[in-house]
């Protein structure tokens, strides 16, 4: 992080709210933060990671459904068609992860994602996608642990997904991420307990489901927040909606030449009401450009 508003804010609100003499003090307990993921602690272009992951799935599902071939959205995931795809998205991507993502066992689809996210590189970098997250981020995560904070991440990005790597990336358990579900069944097959997946949609942990994600799962409403674009919005307005010191903080891409730039035409992580209510919500906006030393892990 460069010194500067943006880090000194961040700063001060930690040092308020664990000073034992401040009228700001939180108890450990309450001390929760909650992250957004895609564009918050990785990159989320030129696509969403997990949509490059449901590329390659429906591509290895295709014999099995040819009828994708002139159905969209499929059929621009097949041609990676990410301009139609953009234009459809989020719910687009979700029709896809659903269609892709059941039929299978917890544990098997667990070991694709883990054997997909070792071998994929990202289209433009070459680095692998667990190489594409936010150095200041990792620090943020750590420096928030270290003045004994919980920390969650709370994406609209399929749970099982990010919870395949959130740990030895982020060092965010996986009981401690939030995120969109198929319905899941408890069988017992050849005598053994089972937990399949099926193909239908149990919750979608995006805009005005980040508050509900975050009551059913964390059941405390925390006292910061973090993420990038207006999908991340009603979380924030849940976090400053509490008593008490709050923090809501937003990532805006605006640096083209270390990472991307995008905010208010952008269909996959647009920022608009964002950076338009922000000063009136009390949001602080970092700019990745000016207040970021570096972007990714060296």
């Amino acid at each position: 992080w460069r010194e500067g508003a943006a880090k000194k804010e961040i700063i001060d609100f930690v040092s308020r709210v664990c000073r034992e003499d401040s009228a700001d003090f939180v108890p450990v307990p309450e001390r929760i933060a909650v992250f957004d993921n895609d564009g918050t602690l990785w990159s989320e272009k030129p696509f969403y990671f997990q949509g490059l992951f449901v590329f390659e799935r429906l591509n290895r599902l295709l014999d099995q459904h040819p009828e994708w071939k002139k159905d969209q959205p499929f059929r621009a995931a097949i041609e990676k068609d990410l301009k139609t795809l953009d234009g459809l998205a989020p719910k687009a991507l979700l029709e896809l992860a659903i269609a892709t993502h059941g039929g299978m066992t917890s544990e098997e689809f667990d070991a694709i994602a883990e054997e997909w996210l070792d071998r994929a590189r990202h289209p433009q970098t070459g680095r692998p996608f667990t190489e594409m997250v936010f150095q200041p981020m990792l620090e943020l995560l750590a420096y928030l642990r270290d003045n004994r904070f919980k920390t969650f991440i709370v994406s609209g990005g399929g749970i099982e997904f990010v919870r395949t790597f959130s740990e030895r990336v982020y060092g965010i358990p996986p009981e401690q991420v939030v995120g969109s579900s198929v319905v899941t069944r408890y069988e017992v097959i050849d005598g053994k307990p089972t937990l399949s997946r099926s193909s239908e949609m149990n919750f979608f942990d995006d805009n005005d489901g980040k508050p509900v994600g975050i009551q059913q799962h964390i059941g405390r409403r925390p006292i910061a927040a973090f993420g990038n674009s207006d999908g991340d919005l009603p979380m924030m307005e849940w976090v400053m909606a509490g008593e008490g010191a709050r923090l809501s903080v937003i990532v805006h891409h605006d640096d083209a030449e270390r990472e991307f730039a995008y905010d208010r035409n952008s269909v996959s992580g647009r920022l608009n009401r964002g950076l338009d209510e922000s000063s009136e919500r009390g949001i602080t906006v970092v700019s990745m450009k000016n207040d970021w030393e570096r972007v990714y892990p060296e």
